[in-house]
């Protein structure tokens, strides 16, 4: 029994080590490819480039990290986690705007090293849509845990519904041209625009119907 317990701590320890080890792997690479990014086309950074930039072995990337669009998921876990990490429970208490407000320009803060790297891999999506389709699983995720630091959704075992996390995606898209454009040292522009934002989204929520969130949960589950 305490031969099998002690096994079994064993390969939790090992599975937290690889998970640990991934993510390190994950965001040398990712900080790898915005630096390549910001320094030429991004459609002219091969994967081999971002392995070469990071000091990570081709074997290393296999086969989690197989593809540019594997790495940049890898780019917006990073930052998932960088907005998670300053997570407050105390913000639950706050109205939505505040909540909404306070999670996303996090977001924009812990993106604002990268701005010249984003700026780069947008202007190439938009010469390659299905590329940048490609990417939306990724930033719908990425909203999916955005909506639940907002708390929104905490009444639903499902939690966030598509509706909600739709609503937190087109938010943020909106700011995102006003964020590449802001040169100010505090980000104040896009603070304004987001506020501005998130004030609108507080008034449309006050006109759908109650429980609609919940529903779009549901179908979401289905």
């Amino acid at each position: 029994m305490l031969r099998s317990m002690t096994k079994g701590m064993a390969m939790d320890q090992q599975g937290g080590c690889d998970a640990e080890e991934g993510a390190d792997v994950g965001d040398r690479l990712a900080r790898a490819a915005l630096a390549l990014a910001a320094e030429g086309p991004w459609d002219r950074v091969s994967l081999a480039l971002i392995a070469r930039r990071a000091g990570v072995e081709l074997a290393a990337l296999y086969p989690r990290y197989g593809s540019r669009q594997a790495v940049l998921e890898a780019f917006m876990a990073m930052i998932d986690r960088a907005v998670l990490a300053g997570d407050d429970v105390s913000l639950a208490a706050e109205p939505l705007r505040d909540r909404l407000f306070d999670v996303l320009m996090r977001r924009f803060e812990a993106l604002a090293p990268y701005r010249p790297g984003l700026a780069s891999i947008l202007t190439a999506e938009r010469r390659a849509p299905l590329t940048a389709l490609a990417r939306l699983p990724g930033l719908a995720r990425s909203m999916a845990w955005m909506a639940r630091a907002a708390h929104l959704g905490d009444g639903d075992p499902d939690g966030p519904g598509w509706l909600c996390r739709g609503g937190v995606a087109a938010m943020f898209l909106s700011v995102v041209p006003v964020f590449l454009a802001d040169d100010s040292a505090d980000l104040s522009r896009t603070m304004v625009a987001l506020d501005r934002r998130t004030k609108q989204a507080e008034a449309l929520l006050r006109r759908l119907p109650s429980g609609l969130f919940r529903r779009s949960s549901a179908i979401d589950a289905t």
